[in-house]
Order: C-alpha cells, then structure tokens, then sequence
C-alpha cells in the first residue's frame, strides 16, 4: 500500500533510511519530534511511503517549491529514494516514484528534479525507467 507518513511512522521511517545511507538511527529528542511534526504538517512536503506486511519497506519524499517562474508555476525535488534490500526489484520504489509524479501533476510543477549519488548503472536505468532522464541539466552539489 502506497500512502503518505503518518505521526507513528518515525521510527519505522528512521530504520528503513538505515539501508539508504544512514549508519544508526538517530538519538529520539526534541529537535527530532520537531522536525518530524513539521515535515508532517508541511503541505509542501509529502513523505510517501509503501507498507507491505505491516512494515514500511520502500519510501521517498517529494518537496513541492513554489516558484514565480515559468509562469509562477512550481517545481518538485524527489529525496530519500530506498527500499529495504528484501523488498527489491518489486517495482515498490517505482509505485513511490509515482506517486511522487502524481502530487507535482496535482500541484501543476512544470517538472520533477531528482538527484541521485549512485553511479551504478542498474540504478541510473531504474531512474530512466521511471520517466527521469539525465541529459537535460548538470547538477552540482556543496556539501555543509
């Protein structure tokens, strides 16, 4: 079932970004609820997720940024792309994706960014694949 997180998601969320790059969970705290309640009130911010057997397995977010280009029209920035290593070659994260193309359709973004650190080739394919190409601009990076 693909669906946006919900309040009992977080641990659950923070387990599964374990296997996205992610080396512990990090420390509940104050800062973290905070955080978790703004993303989950932000109507900008979608965090969609796939549960299979009561457990999330697959996720991305999907950042709508308002714009007074193109018409005033909107853009979407796609994150956080994982699926738990027994869940793979599913198509869960391509369900994620789409509903990620779905919410900027419904929000009229003139178009999707995604970036992504792999350089492997089966996981540049999945991005093609799943309507994303990486010929139209460079992206750069600095990292804080």
């Amino acid at each position: 079932m693909i669906r946006e997180a919900r309040e009992s998601d977080l641990v659950p969320l923070l387990e599964l970004y374990l296997h996205l790059h992610e080396s512990r969970v990090p420390e509940d705290s104050e800062h973290l609820r905070t955080v978790w309640q703004s993303i989950l009130r932000d109507e900008n911010h979608h965090l969609i997720v796939c549960e299979e057997d009561g457990k999330i397995v697959s996720s991305c977010v999907c950042v709508v940024i308002l714009n007074l280009t193109r018409n005033v029209r909107p853009y979407a920035l796609i994150e956080n792309v994982v699926t738990h290593p027994d869940y793979r070659k599913r198509g869960l994260a391509s369900q994620c994706l789409r509903c990620a193309t779905e919410i900027a359709k419904r929000n009229d973004c003139y178009k999707i960014m995604l970036l992504t650190g792999a350089k492997d080739e089966s996981t540049l394919d999945f991005y093609r694949k799943a309507g994303f190409n990486n010929g139209d601009k460079t992206a750069f990076v600095q990292w804080i």
